[in-house]
């Protein structure tokens, strides 16, 4: 293992560097998050709270009941989505 001694001033401009750069970070995080949507939910969180199967989620999914978007192989679903889901169920 090897020590590394560094003056006091120079611990001190790291972590104020290191400090404004994590408030950079979180004011990113912030700016572009949508206030309006809380979370994405996924197959599971849908199922769940549609009380469906996943063969019937995919179902809804291949006929345009649902909509949703995929990152790599993951789906996920807006609430405003669910919500008007469950609004066209209750509807029938």
């Amino acid at each position: 293992m090897e020590v590394i001694n560094i003056e006091v001033q120079t611990f001190e401009a790291m972590i104020s560097r290191f400090e404004a750069f994590t408030q950079k970070v979180e004011n990113l995080c912030g700016d572009h998050q949508d206030k309006s949507l809380h979370r994405w939910l996924d197959n599971q969180d849908v199922c769940r709270i549609l009380n469906i199967s996943k063969r019937t989620l995919q179902t809804y999914r291949d006929n345009g009941t649902l909509s949703f978007t995929q990152i790599n192989h993951k789906i996920f679903y807006k609430p405003e989505d669910v919500e008007s889901v469950i609004n066209k169920l209750k509807s029938k």
